[in-house]
């Protein structure tokens, strides 16, 4: 068994949150020492509104592509466009939209930029146009079953491979995987979502078909407390969340290293908690909400 000495998060919002990031990723760079010295940043991700590969979530965000990218560029982080929508055609392989937002993200060298992906049909039409990119496989997936899990961490197409919230306590079956294994690993760890939710599947496939722009009702969620909306709090009391002491004091010493933050659609000021709490130490969280609620440009409310 390998331990981690870093853990890496995956952050949400790449264009909906454009504003915060570019905020925050000053004071990150600048203040070091207001962060655990155990933590840094793999990624950010999402799409822009209105990308019909997208999934997930509803896609957000207008800010210019080249503008998200300089911005990740400046500060090396990895930018993953989140094109997980699971009901794609080979019609819409052919979206300008989607296409010229690849041949934009593909310029990068160092660091690479990246792909959440569900369908194989797009992940063929990718690594034959953009072999720049590497790949992730999406939660959308929804891998709820170990061995299928561990079959696609042991696909070659994949960096990473997102697991179903619901295998994240697994201990026995994580810790007799390989060390590749490990390593191609990324838990979700805030997920809100009711534990025993079987529509999973169900509410993906509704949002992939409203970003197809395709008239659909809307989802309706059985869960419990589910007309509450996504609360940090509740999320915390989910059997499957990961906070940072079981980062510290399972993951790293288990031989994982990356941690996904759920986020897309919440807000700004929901994003900030999580940056606070996962990455910011204690004594400095007031110095470091003060630098971002002052700064004028940003409204996180």
């Amino acid at each position: 068994m390998t331990q981690k000495n870093t853990a890496y998060y995956h952050l949400p919002g790449l264009f909906e949150f454009y504003e915060l990031y570019r905020v925050f990723l000053p004071i990150f760079r600048e203040h070091r020492e207001y962060f655990y010295e155990w933590c840094d940043i793999g990624s950010v991700y999402g799409t822009p509104a209105d990308c019909i590969w997208g999934g997930g979530r509803v896609g957000f965000g207008d800010t210019a592509p080249r503008d998200v990218l300089a911005l990740m560029r400046e500060y090396k982080i990895s930018s993953r466009l989140t094109f997980s929508n699971s009901l794609l055609r080979e019609e819409h392989l052919a979206d300008r939209k989607c296409n010229a937002l690849c041949a934009l993200f593909a310029e990068n060298d160092e660091p690479r930029n990246g792909i959440i992906i569900y369908s194989d049909m797009l992940l063929s039409h990718l690594k034959k146009n953009f072999p720049g990119f590497y790949f992730v496989s999406s939660t959308t997936k929804v891998l709820t079953e170990f061995r299928q899990f561990l079959r696609e961490t042991d696909r070659d197409d994949f960096r990473y491979v997102v697991p179903d919230f619901r295998l994240n306590k697994s201990f026995s079956e994580l810790s007799a995987m390989s060390e590749n294994q490990k390593d191609k690993t990324e838990f979700l760890c805030n997920e809100c979502c009711y534990i025993g939710c079987r529509d999973r599947k169900k509410c993906y496939e509704n949002v992939s078909r409203k970003n197809l722009g395709e008239s659909c009702p809307d989802h309706i969620c059985t869960a419990p407390d589910a007309d509450k909306g996504y609360m940090f709090s509740r999320a915390m009391e989910n059997p499957s969340f990961i906070g940072i002491n079981d980062i510290r004091n399972i993951y790293l010493p288990m031989g994982f290293s990356n941690f996904k933050i759920e986020g897309r659609g919440l807000g700004s000021a929901v994003i900030l908690e999580f940056l606070l709490y996962y990455m910011t130490k204690p004594e400095y969280q007031l110095k470091a909400r003060e630098k971002i609620y002052l700064d004028s440009m940003l409204d996180l409310f």
